[in-house]
């Protein structure tokens, strides 16, 4: 049996821009994403926290240290400049993997999406 895991969560990320003509996807600082585990085009999660939304994307890597966190393409309709939202990545585990598996790495940031 395969079970689908939470593994890596971005807290009290703000959304800094929201383009709706663009191909789609979510711009994360490289910085942040490589502290959370999260790699260049992994399919993640995101809750906005300020409207209740919830929609699946795509991460495409931002310049580290910017702050970035970039919502594109129709997800755009789903989070705008300013929401709160949560990101998560999941991975698939076999049964004794996930039974084992101590948490997913939570990455909580502070004011302007910046690192702890």
């Amino acid at each position: 049996m395969q079970r689908q895991i939470c593994k890596a969560k971005i807290a009290n990320a703000i959304v800094q821009k929201s383009l709706l003509k663009y191909e789609g996807s979510c711009g994360i600082d490289t910085a942040i994403l490589e502290v959370a585990d999260i790699l260049p085009y992994e399919v993640i999660l995101i809750a906005n926290v300020s409207t209740g939304a919830r929609f699946e994307t795509y991460v495409i890597p931002e310049p580290a240290g910017s702050g970035a966190i970039n919502i594109y393409g129709a997800a755009a309709r789903l989070a705008s400049v300013g929401d709160e939202i949560i990101i998560m990545s999941s991975a698939w585990m076999d049964d004794g993997e996930a039974r084992k598996f101590k948490g997913p790495k939570v990455v909580k940031l502070k004011p302007g999406n910046k690192l702890p």
